[in-house]
């Protein structure tokens, strides 16, 4: 069944500009399930053959399993997240944390660091601090839990995290978002890290989330964009009948459920410029991105949406209407949200945004956008034009309506089959526990989706195998993909509610030909390239490429990019415009290998094998 009306592409911007005056009127544009979250209307539950919810259930017994759950063989199964009591009486225990994908030692390899949440126990040093960790790549499949020797723990109640080198000295730090102040590991080049937050001006306070950066100014050096949720007191916390909280903002779908976010007073975001010297100023304000309505911030990205080398900025919002900030080119950004149609979706509702992501999924140079939404509401994919204006294609591309159900949170464009074309990753996991004793069709544990791009802009949902990783139900949150065994496939680790990790191996049985690229800037363009674009031609297919900072729920990905080659067994030309807008061509190089590509003299180098 449909769960959805069909909106006509050409008419999805409208609706966009219908719904910012529902807000400026203070309305709503279309009935919601629930008072505490903005979704879409209730839908009829659907089940499988076994009467299970298709959110834990519609497995086949035959296919390609595309991922295994290697979770217990790498090491990664004995750290645990917590957070909160399992009740769930407080959105605080609701959210989870995120994950990253980095190269802290520059070994080659890619580490994890997995946050973890906390409790008001612990928080009040009545019970033990809870810890964040760092897993080192062992290079043969197996990690180490290194986290006390790093001195990356962070001990409080952690969000999100971010790596990017913000001291530009070649070496990824760590920003880590918390309920409280946040952290900044710089790292100290010798396998530690030291916390220098309040030194650099960003430890902020109060309950941040998914953080970005970007060189927003073009100065070569990067910024820092963090937003704020929600304000949150544990002397008072927003419970069900509290006299701070009004009644209808404490159910789903009749069922009393934890308070919020709507109901609750939204906190700013904040935009802090890099001045080059180990602190950083606040411009949220005078850059006009401090968020004055106080929505509910829970992802965010730096991305040249319009090509002119300058990164525009996304927000996305849990229950209002998400941000699209236009770079001006002077050191200001321009609210362009419902103009562009990033706003709402394409029946003019604010979403509840968890996740967001950026690519060129139709190989047509331009940059379309996909969010993560509440069950009850179908997951949006945006086709951009390359002038700031976006289509909620979601229908026609064919991942509205199984993707309804579920409630998502990390999302990643990603060429799991290496053919050329780019595929969406969901992430799944409830909210509310009450999910599992009522008959929603929909489950507290949830499968991921993979949709498959076949071209031309629509997608096919990939079978979950059974016994493969699309058929584990997960709590999950956070999610980074990237190739964390060096053997040019994209793999993903997804920071779960409540339990340890999960990574899943990529094993497609696919055999075409792929290639990554490691950039270094070259102190004109920082030192990570965050933000260059890559254009790699090859068997007559021309694909783009963005080194990007965040987006998927409090995480952040592999900072190489991945090109899959379909049958191509040589890359004709790569077309690199770094961060500072010079241009790099790189021709004839062969696949199935990493290279690292410096800007300073353009050397072109195989990663070295460890």
């Amino acid at each position: 069944m449909s769960f959805v009306r069909r909106m006509e592409p050409s008419k999805s911007r409208g609706i966009a500009l219908l719904g910012l005056l529902f807000v400026m009127l203070g309305g709503i544009a279309f009935a919601q399930t629930g008072g505490g979250v903005s979704t879409g209307k209730a839908g009829t539950a659907v089940t499988d053959s076994q009467h299970r919810p298709i959110t834990a259930g519609g497995y086949t017994r035959s296919g390609d399993p595309v991922f295994q759950d290697v979770t217990r063989a790498a090491g990664l199964a004995a750290w645990q997240h917590h957070v909160g009591a399992k009740e769930r009486t407080l959105i605080s225990e609701s959210l989870g944390s995120g994950v990253a994908l980095f190269d802290y030692d520059r070994d080659g390899w890619l580490d994890i660091y997995l946050v973890n949440g906390s409790t008001v126990e612990a928080m009040s040093a009545k019970a033990a601090p809870l810890h964040s960790a760092l897993f080192h790549n062992n290079h043969d499949g197996t990690f180490t839990d290194v986290t006390m020797a790093a001195g990356v723990g962070n001990e409080r109640w952690g969000v999100g995290v971010i790596a990017a080198d913000f001291d530009d000295d070649g070496w990824p730090d760590l920003y880590v978002t918390n309920m409280g102040k946040n952290r900044l590991y710089r790292n100290n080049r010798n396998g530690t890290f030291t916390d220098v937050a309040g030194i650099a001006g960003v430890d902020l306070g109060g309950w941040s989330t998914g953080a970005t950066a970007g060189d927003y100014d073009g100065d070569g050096l990067l910024d820092l964009f963090v937003p704020g949720y929600a304000s949150f007191d544990f002397a008072h916390p927003p419970l069900p009948g509290a006299n701070t909280v009004a009644s209808n903002t404490c159910t789903f779908r009749g069922v009393t459920t934890f308070c919020g976010p709507r109901g609750l007073l939204g906190t700013p975001d904040h935009l802090f410029h890099n001045n080059g010297d180990g602190t950083f100023a606040d411009v949220s304000a005078e850059a006009g991105v401090a968020d004055k309505p106080g929505y509910y911030g829970l992802a965010s990205l730096f991305v040249d949406l319009d090509g002119d080398g300058f990164p525009e900025l996304l927000v996305g919002n849990d229950s209002t209407p998400n941000y699209m900030y236009r770079n001006l080119r002077n050191g200001k950004l321009q609210d362009e949200s419902f103009e562009s149609g990033f706003a709402v979706n394409g029946e003019g509702r604010e979403t509840a945004t968890m996740g967001v992501a950026a690519a060129d999924f139709r190989n047509s140079g331009e940059l379309g956008l996909a969010t993560t939404t509440f069950s009850d509401d179908y997951k949006v994919l945006y086709d951009g034009d390359g002038k700031l204006g976006f289509t909620d294609t979601s229908v026609s591309a064919g991942i509205a309506e199984l993707s309804t159900p579920f409630l998502s949170w990390a999302v990643g464009f990603i060429d799991f089959d290496r053919d050329g074309q780019k595929d969406l990753f969901f992430a799944n996991g409830h909210v509310y526990p009450q999910a599992d004793q009522q008959n929603w069709g929909t489950s507290f544990a949830q499968r991921p989706l993979l949709f498959h791009n076949i071209g031309a802009g629509k997608f096919h949902a990939v079978d979950a195998v059974e016994g493969s990783g699309l058929a584990r139900t997960l709590t999950a949150r956070g999610a980074a993909f990237g190739d964390l065994f060096n053997d040019g496939r994209i793999d993903v680790v997804i920071n779960n509610l409540e339990g340890p990790p999960t990574l899943l191996r990529n094993t497609s049985s696919d055999t075409h030909h792929w290639v990554e690229l490691q950039l270094i800037g070259s102190g004109k363009s920082n030192h990570g390239a965050i933000g260059a674009r890559v254009f790699v031609t090859s068997g007559g297919l021309r694909q783009r490429g963005d080194v990007l900072c965040g987006g998927s729920f409090a995480s952040s990905s592999d900072p190489r990019l991945f090109f899959g080659l379909n049958d191509a067994a040589l890359i004709d030309e790569v077309q690199i415009v770094w961060p500072d807008h010079t241009v790099q061509t790189v021709h004839k190089l062969t696949a199935d290998h990493i290279y690292v590509i410096s800007e300073a003299d353009h050397s072109v180098n195989l990663q070295p094998a460890n």
